[in-house]
């Protein structure tokens, strides 16, 4: 009772703090640092009004998710930016820095592979995942390794980097066969490298055909020649261009390298789909699913921005999905949305394409008076750009600040960057054109990927809710298996030592089929002398079920020991004999293989059949694994402190206090060993103990 009434001051002390310090907050650009009662940040958004946006999260509703990060928050502090994109690149930082709890995290572990001309005196290709500001050239990405490797494979025939990652010291076969320019022997100028990569560049950025022509040329002109080996070879590399370069179902007329996004988003998760377009080609999608708490298009551009931030293989273009704001459009001003469409936020570019951002000259004179027309209409903005188009004399390309003055005046008080600022603001820090598809193949594309994201959400919640049925059903089968009504709760446990040594225990916790890891124990075995797996069970039975019994916790339904009949009759034992509880045990025999073999209940105990590829069997397998990792990883842990403790316990003059003592100032066994006689002396330690406590770990 005094603990939850401490805890309501708490709060309450948090929210005054709180609202004394929202009255403070400027009327200027920057990020806010949400944080919990343990001072942790939990949450980096950016705002272009920071009084606006953070007061946002203390007032009025929020949906489930938001009240979630909402009810965690203790403080706040903001820093104040010069700019939109100071707040865009300092939240992309403070995001990776911090790695908040409630923040979209880009935690990817699936990276596709690039071909790369590396920058060293001689280059090389080679294939890698990892993409580096390096100065290096990268291509891709590719679709698969396969593909990388086979592309290098054949990029190595036709051009003759070296191919060795030593330097060798005399030439080797690569250069007989004309397949490396050796600078291991000869000098090779600077020019001859040049020429190489802008082929080798020229070639992956989609100029295969004109070289795919000039082989043809020399396949020809060798078999006129008679050279029917180097005609053959030379046929074969068309014959890998061709297989490397094939036309897919997707393809653009101009051959550029687009990333395309689009997402969804649907019970508090968020999917955002990638497609990989190169050379006009779509060669890959990658889709990442995560939980999000913010507002939908902010996060997903929290997401975009994490993407690039440490990628410089950028692509000629990216392409971004609309907010919802423009597709629904009947609640904004009517003149208002007339300007904008007329100024060309539906308008298209020379290519039949719609055009989203850019920046030009006639932008750059705008954007000087950008905090003016960021409180003006869209109309009032559109005609203002239109006599800067005047007076110019130059094409307005309705882009840059133009663009987030128009949208802006859409958004209304919207205080979150809406779509076209931010695409303007991912533009400019990337130096990457940014494009919002209105209409065409573009925008189809992004249709696609916004499609694929909806179908990989859907498909997420429908594989979990399928292994939940899956899981509930295997529990409930398993329980009429064994005779009971009910499955609900299983307790299973596992004994680990060494030869008798760091005898250890751990129990696992399944209700309804599914781990609950909060509920997981550890015993270290205190009766128990050696390798008496009997006697052990015995010992964390009682001491489980003697404090079940005193603190009035839940009971299980079915209680799961690792091993046979000597185990379960060990058990049972204890609980009917000693503590008076009558809940059924049963036991998992493992094979020679140390695999679950069978499964035994009753007293005595008796085999349960059941098959091996049933879902059933399944989930006893899973509980037998999950309770044997848990209690070997337990055991290490335990091993590993008692060979520290042995080691300097067994050196004269080193007793207990002393141990703690030099293990807290030098932190380990392996610090203490690589210490001088000098490092002893602010413990007080003689410089005769020093080279007995040094000589004693050297030996070991």
């Amino acid at each position: 009772m005094e603990s939850h009434y401490e805890t309501i001051q708490e709060q309450e002390q948090a929210i005054d703090n709180i609202r004394n310090k929202l009255a403070l907050l400027p009327d200027l650009p920057g990020c806010y640092l949400m944080k919990n009662r343990q001072g942790t940040i939990i949450y980096v958004g950016k705002a272009k009004i920071l009084k606006n946006r953070v007061r946002s999260y203390f007032t009025g509703s929020h949906d489930g998710k938001t009240q979630r990060l909402v009810a965690d928050i203790r403080d706040f502090e903001y820093i104040v930016t010069g700019s939109n994109m100071e707040a865009l690149i300092l939240e992309c930082n403070l995001i990776k820095t911090h790695q908040p709890k409630y923040n979209v995290l880009l935690k990817d572990d699936k990276t596709f592979p690039y071909i790369k001309i590396t920058n060293e005196e001689h280059p090389r290709l080679e294939v890698t995942r990892r993409v580096l500001k390096d100065k290096a050239k990268y291509f891709g990405p590719y679709p698969n390794a396969f593909a990388a490797q086979q592309t290098k494979k054949l990029l190595d025939r036709m051009y003759p980097l070296r191919k060795c990652k030593v330097m060798p010291k005399e030439v080797c076969l690569y250069y007989h066969m004309g397949q490396c320019l050796a600078p291991c022997e000869y000098e090779v100028p600077e020019k001859s490298y040049e020429d190489i990569r802008q082929e080798i560049t020229r070639f992956l950025s989609g100029g295969h055909e004109e070289i795919k022509q000039d082989l043809q040329r020399k396949m020809e002109e060798a078999a006129e020649d008679l050279y029917f080996e180097r005609a053959k070879e030379l046929r074969d590399q068309i014959r890998h261009i061709d297989a490397l370069m094939e036309k897919q179902k997707i393809t653009m007329a101009d051959a550029k390298d687009r990333d395309v996004f689009g997402f969804a988003v649907d019970k508090g998760w968020m999917c955002v789909q990638i497609l990989y377009v190169r050379q006009g080609k779509m060669i890959e999608r990658h889709a990442s699913v995560f939980p999000f708490y913010g507002e939908p298009y902010n996060d997903f551009m929290s997401y975009v921005t994490q993407y690039y931030s440490d990628n410089p293989a950028m692509p000629q273009e990216i392409m971004l999905p609309a907010e919802e704001l423009f597709t629904d459009l009947s609640s904004a001003d009517d003149v208002a949305l007339d300007a904008a469409e007329q100024q060309g936020l539906n308008g298209s570019d020379v290519d039949g394409n719609d055009v989203a951002t850019g920046f030009n000259d006639v932008a750059d004179q705008v954007a000087e008076q950008g905090e003016e027309y960021a409180v003006q209409s869209a109309a009032q903005a559109a005609q203002q750009a239109e006599e800067a188009q005047r007076e110019s004399g130059d094409t307005l390309d309705m882009s840059g600040e133009v663009i987030v003055a128009a949208g802006e005046a859409v958004a209304g008080s919207k205080d979150s960057l809406d779509a076209i600022s931010s695409a303007a603001l991912l533009q400019q820090w990337l130096n990457v054109k940014v494009l919002i598809p209105r209409r065409g193949l573009k925008k189809q594309m992004i249709t696609m990927a916004q499609d694929n994201a909806r179908v990989s959400l859907d498909e997420k919640f429908r594989l979990i809710e399928r292994d939940e049925e899956r899981t509930s059903k295997a529990a409930e089968n398993l329980g009429q298996a064994i005779g009971l009504q009910n499955l609900h709760r299983v307790e299973a446990f596992d004994n680990s030592n060494i030869q008798g040594t760091n005898p250890v225990s751990a129990m696992v916790v399944f209700v309804d089929g599914k781990p609950a890891r909060k509920e997981y124990r550890k015993y270290k075995v205190r009766t128990v002398e050696g390798s008496d797996d009997y006697g052990t069970m015995r010992e964390v039975i009682r001491r489980r079920y003697e404090r079940v019994l005193k603190e009035n916790l839940e009971m299980p339904d079915l209680i799961v020991v690792d091993g046979g009949k000597g185990q379960i009759s060990s058990a049972i034992e204890v609980l009917e004999n000693e503590l008076g509880l009558f809940i059924p045990v049963c036991g998992l025999v493992k094979d020679a293989k140390h695999r679950t073999a069978q499964l035994m209940i009753g007293d005595p105990p008796e085999a349960v059949k059941l098959a091996r590829d049933s879902q059933e069997f399944y989930l006893l397998q899973r509980i037998q694994d999950e309770v044997h990792r848990f209690a070997i990883t337990f055991h290490r842990e335990q091993r590993a402190k008692s060979m520290v403790v042995s080691q300097l316990d067994s050196i004269p003059g080193i007793g207990e206090k002393r141990r703690k003592q030099l293990l807290k100032h030098f932190g380990s066994v392996k610090k203490i060993r690589e210490a001088s006689v000098e490092d002893f002396r602010p413990l007080s330690i003689g410089d005769k103990l020093a080279h007995t406590i040094l000589d004693a770990l050297k030996e070991e």
